[in-house]
């Protein structure tokens, strides 16, 4: 199947009221099935993502203030990432992936079956709200993981410490976390689709979107485009939120949303964080 049959496919799709994802889904489930169906596929997919994002914000980092259209949107435009600070955070991520995610992805091929891959495509609504479920779910999770490990003195310093090296984040330090960490982000963004029961094709997206918007938390930029601009009423955070957390470690512990900060009483105005 040519991507112009796939095309055609999704609009005749489109006119008999199915899924308009089933003709991208059959083209990769007919094609790419050894491939989906790999353990080492959502790790690939992942870090692929993660280095992809991470690029153009730093792009802008090493360009700094030779770009004043762009630096404008700096939070705190006084600190900027060194090229001491990028290099450590790579090497602390490569590392983790290279002893932790990669092992942990390879040693399921001793326990785990080849993944079905099913028949039918997610409807766009399905998927919009499978997404969203599963970073609803992740927000309650990290929110309960991270507020006790910076109560918890000995979580923090042995843990959680080293992500808050930083007092302005950038996109390198989104994952410039200790093993402990990752694993259990990890872990999460792994099993919360199975206990959402979604599709598989929901399951991947969902990754990346996670991936995406934990960079942006992190990136150290409050853009117009920001997803935080994008969805009204102010219940999502993003990156001015996070920063503040970097600057107020007690609070703002939610890592997107900020219903539970507001409801928990740890939620901080972060107006001031903005650049002036």
């Amino acid at each position: 199947m040519t991507l112009v049959e796939v095309f055609e496919t999704i609009w005749e799709t489109f006119q008999s009221k199915d899924s308009v994802l089933q003709p991208v889904w059959d083209y990769v489930r007919l094609n790419h099935s050894e491939t989906l169906r790999s353990p080492l596929f959502p790790v690939i997919l992942t870090v692929a993502s993660y280095f992809v994002f991470c690029l153009p914000y730093l792009v802008c980092d090493i360009m700094g203030q030779k770009w004043p259209a762009v630096n404008r949107y700096k939070i705190q435009p006084d600190k900027m990432p060194t090229t001491a600070m990028l290099l450590h955070c790579s090497g602390v991520t490569l590392y983790n992936h290279v002893l932790l995610v990669f092992p942990a992805a390879v040693a399921q091929w001793m326990w785990r079956p080849p993944v079905p891959l099913p028949e039918r495509a997610p409807t766009l609504l399905e998927l919009a709200g499978g997404v969203t479920g599963n970073l609803l779910l992740f927000d309650l999770q990290y929110f309960i993981w991270h507020f006790l490990h910076h109560k918890i003195r000995w979580l923090y310093v042995t843990f959680h410490a080293i992500h808050h090296n930083y007092s302005a984040p950038f996109a390198l330090a989104t994952q410039c976390l200790g093993g402990w960490e990752l694993v259990t982000v990890g872990f999460w963004t792994t099993i919360n689709p199975v206990l959402l029961r979604g599709h598989l094709l929901t399951t991947w997206m969902f990754m990346v979107v996670h991936v995406y918007v934990s960079v942006e938390d992190h990136c150290g930029y409050d853009f117009p485009w920001s997803t935080s601009r994008l969805i009204p009423f102010g219940v999502y955070g993003g990156p001015s939120k996070h920063d503040v957390h970097h600057q107020k470690p007690n609070t703002n512990f939610a890592p997107h949303f900020s219903h539970w900060d507001k409801l928990f009483g740890t939620h901080a105005d972060f107006s001031f964080a903005k650049a002036q």
